[in-house]
C-alpha cells in the first residue's frame, strides 16, 4: 500500500526524489518560490507520476487555515486506512553559521515554527524535518529547537533525531544535516524504537581517517592517478565520470571570470580559503554552498565548476537536469540549497522499511 507524503519547502525536490524512489507516493508539493517550483517540474517532466493534489506556490502559512486546507485536501481526514506523512526542510540560513544566524526570529527561521505548527494542527502519521546542524549544535538555536521538540512531543509524537553526514550515504560531499523524525504514538504505539542511520554505507570516522590526498600543483588537463587507500566512490572524479558531466545538458552552465590568472594559482585540493576553493579530483567535496562568496573551482580546468558538476556532487542521478532559461545564479542556489540525494534516499528507505509492516496491517 503506498504511503502518502505531503512535501513542504520542496525546493528542487532532492528530498522528494529520495522519498519517491524509496517507494513513497508524493501526493502534494509546496514550494513558495515559483522559479524553484518550475525547475522541480522540469526535472521530472519525463516521469509518469503527478502529485494527487498537485503543486502549489502558496505561502505555507495559508495551510494553517481550515478552509484552505479542506478545499485543497478534501479527502485528508476521510481515509484512515492510508498512512500520511509530511516531509520538509524549512529554509535554514538563519540557523547556519555561514548564513545570517538570526535564529527563530529571522525571516527564514520563523518558517521552522510554521512547519511545526502545521504538523501539530494537521496531525500526519509521521513527519520528517531536515535542517542544518546549527539548529542542534548552536546554543541559542538549540534552545529554540528543544522548544519545538517539546511542542511536537506534547502533540503526540515520539521523536528521533540525528546529525547525518552525506558521505555516510555515498555522496561525494562532506555535509552534515539535522534529521528529525516524528512518529504519531496514537497510530504506531507508545513504546517506539527507531534508529536513524541504518542505511549508512560508510562510517564517517573511517572515512575522514583515510589518507586522502591534500594538494597537488594545478596542471590544466593534467593526469593524476588515483592513490591507493581511498574510497574511490566518494571522490569528485568518480561522480564526474558516473554522471558523464561533459555531455550533461547543464555542463555549459558555468560562470566565467575575466581574471583567468587567478584560476591557475590555486593548487588542486586547496579548499582552505574563505572564497576560492579548488576541489581535488580524488577527494570528496566540501559542502556544496555556491552562494555569496563561496567559489568552487574545477580540479584540473581553469574555471569554476558547472551546474552539471554541482549536481553530481549532490549525488543526483545523471538524468536530473535544470531548465536552460533559468539565471545561472538561481541554478547554483537551487542546487546548493538541496539535500544530497543519496542522503535523502537513505533516510527514506529506512523510514519506509519501518512503516511498511503498519501499512500491510492496515491493508488487510
Amino acid at each position: 500500500m503506498p504511503i502518502e507524503v505531503y512535501s513542504f519547502f520542496s525546493g528542487l525536490g532532492f528530498l522528494d526524489l529520495g522519498f519517491e524512489n524509496a517507494g513513497f507516493d508524493i501526493s502534494f508539493v509546496n514550494e513558495h518560490d515559483e522559479r524553484f517550483l518550475s525547475a522541480y517540474k522540469y526535472a521530472r517532466r519525463n516521469t509518469a507520476h503527478t502529485p494527487k493534489y498537485g503543486y502549489s506556490s502558496k505561502d505555507v502559512r495559508i495551510f494553517l487555515t481550515d478552509q484552505v486546507w479542506q478545499e485543497t485536501f478534501p479527502e485528508y481526514n476521510n481515509h484512515n486506512e492510508i498512512i500520511k506523512g509530511f516531509i520538509g526542510g524549512p529554509p535554514c540560513p538563519d540557523f547556519s553559521t555561514a548564513g545570517k544566524n538570526e535564529g527563530e526570529n529571522g525571516q527564514n527561521g520563523q518558517l521552522t515554527s510554521v512547519y511545526a505548527d502545521l504538523i501539530i494542527k494537521r496531525k500526519p502519521d509521521f513527519f520528517v524535518l531536515e535542517n542544518v546542524k546549527g539548529l542542534y549544535q548552536t546554543k541559542k538555536h538549540r534552545e529554540f529547537y528543544d522548544k519545538i521538540k517539546r511542542k511536537l512531543y506534547r502533540a503526540g509524537y515520539s521523536l528521533f533525531d540525528s546529525i547525518e553526514n552525506a558521505l555516510e550515504y555515498g555522496a561525494p560531499q562532506f555535509r552534515d544535516r539535522l534529521i528529525l523524525i516524528g512518529l504519531k504514538r496514537a497510530r504506531f504505539g507508545t513504546h517506539l524504537h527507531y534508529l536513524i542511520g541504518t542505511r549508512h554505507l560508510y562510517n564517517l570516522g573511517d572515512i575522514v581517517n583515510l589518507e586522502w590526498p591534500r594538494t597537488n600543483p594545478f596542471i590544466e588537463n593534467g593526469y593524476l592517478a588515483a592513490p591507493d587507500g581511498i574510497i574511490r566512490e566518494l571522490t569528485v572524479q568518480y561522480w564526474f565520470e558516473k554522471n558523464r558531466v561533459q555531455s550533461h545538458p547543464n555542463q555549459n552552465d558555468v560562470f566565467t571570470i575575466k581574471n583567468r590568472e587567478r584560476f591557475y594559482n590555486i593548487p588542486e585540493g586547496d579548499s582552505g580559503g574563505k572564497s576560492f576553493k579548488r576541489l581535488h579530483r580524488w577527494r570528496y567535496s566540501p559542502t556544496a554552498a555556491y552562494g555569496n562568496n563561496e567559489v568552487h573551482l574545477h580540479p584540473y580546468l581553469p574555471r569554476r565548476i558547472s551546474v552539471a558538476e554541482a549536481l553530481a556532487i549532490q549525488s543526483l542521478p545523471g538524468d536530473f537536469e535544470l531548465p536552460p532559461e533559468l539565471p545561472l545564479s538561481s541554478k547554483f542556489k537551487m542546487v546548493g540549497n538541496g539535500v544530497p540525494y543519496l542522503l535523502a534516499l537513505g533516510i527514506a528507505q529506512e523510514l519506509n522499511e519501518w512503516l511498511i509492516p503498519f501499512a500491510h496491517r492496515i491493508g488487510e
